[in-house]
């Protein structure tokens, strides 16, 4: 047999099946996409930005981007710890979606209309969209809700008054529920 040419050998190897661990690379960053952490008594939040805009608030801390303080960073932190604090009940930073059906932007947007300490359900985001069938179709996007507590998906649950899920966990929307209407109750009282 014939040694193989230095050609040859390098397709042999490129053919050759890996097994070691593949390497793990961050992706590159958008240049002005950042994060930054807000402590609170579900854990440590992690907003993101991009574009003068609150884009996400994530519960692990986001692979690929820095960290970064800003004006905006600041006021998302300081409305955040008002809001865990009991100090404040609507949102005044600029939003932005950045991904999303326009069906999973509709229901995100209608979040808006929930009341701070109220709940309502699946079925009633499906009819506020204009698809009264589609309730399964909202858990669905409200799984996928990039900017959880500041669109209150925890606000949504089942018409027979079950919780229903929540991309944080069944306890974090019970803890968050639980805040608002403590707050609420107080209030009234």
């Amino acid at each position: 047999m014939r040694p193989m040419t230095h050609r040859q050998q390098s397709a042999a190897e490129f053919h050759k099946p890996d097994f070691r661990k593949p390497e793990t690379r961050k992706p590159e960053a958008r240049k002005d996409e950042y994060y930054d952490t807000v402590q609170s008594l579900i854990g440590t939040l992690f907003p993101v930005f991009r574009s003068g805009a609150l884009t996400a608030i994530s519960f692990t801390r986001p692979s690929g981007i820095h960290m970064k303080k800003t004006r905006l960073s600041e006021l998302v932190k300081k409305e955040l710890s008002e809001y865990f604090g009991k100090k404040r009940t609507e949102f005044s930073c600029p939003l932005a979606f950045e991904s999303g059906t326009e069906f999973e932007q509709n229901v995100w947007n209608a979040l808006r209309e929930v009341p701070y300490g109220e709940t309502r359900t699946y079925k009633w985001i499906a009819e506020k969209v204009g698809r009264p069938q589609a309730f399964r179709a909202v858990g669905g996007a409200l799984g996928k809700n990039p900017i959880p507590i500041i669109l209150p998906c925890h606000r949504i649950i089942e018409s027979d008054g079950s919780l229903g899920g929540y991309s944080g966990g069944i306890d974090i929307k019970r803890r968050l529920l639980d805040l608002e209407y403590y707050v609420k109750f107080q209030d009234n009282s």
